[in-house]
């Protein structure tokens, strides 16, 4: 992948140094959905999560964006040699609070904006990892079937071995 329509359209699932394992699919050029399947706010997914898009130089981009959460969210893609750096900035509510995040976050905006007004945003909790990229599909431009589940244990396997397909 050497520019952003390589990247666009593209499904990563990589795995932070701290074991955080999560996935993305870049669904057009300022759209991404997400499912996070362990971590602090493992059992969360996104759709339609409206982002900055940039390439930075060949083969390395890099998606910004603030969720309804109030956490921003910065991720540096080097596809190419598998590996990822992300920075999230939480709020102090969702570090306090994570579980009222896991759930499918479009049925719930009410709820994220009520919380980020309702408990203490500062400090932020901030996590800046490496990871790993473990996968690499491209089901193509506004695919509405790639993260249209929650994500269940074990699903990053079943995508990565074929077996959860998005046709």
């Amino acid at each position: 992948m050497q520019n952003l329509d390589d990247f666009i359209g593209s499904q990563l699932i990589y795995t932070y140094d701290n074991g955080w394992e999560y996935e993305i699919y870049i669904k057009n050029e300022d759209t991404i959905d997400y499912r996070i399947h362990s971590g602090m706010v493992g059992g969360r997914w996104v759709r339609d999560q409206k982002v900055d898009l940039v390439k930075l130089v060949d083969g390395v981009f890099k998606v910004s964006w603030t969720e309804p959460t109030g956490t921003d969210v910065s991720l540096s893609y080097m596809p190419n040699i598998k590996k990822m750096h992300g920075i999230i900035f939480f709020p102090k509510w969702v570090h306090d609070h994570p579980e009222i995040t896991v759930c499918y976050q479009n049925d719930f905006i009410d709820l994220m904006l009520e919380s980020r007004e309702k408990y203490d945003t500062y400090p932020k909790y901030v996590v800046p990892e490496f990871a790993e990229i473990t996968y690499i599909g491209h089901p193509g431009v506004n695919n509405e079937k790639v993260v249209s589940q929650a994500p269940y244990e074990g699903m990053t396997d079943d995508i990565r071995s074929g077996k959860l397909k998005f046709d």
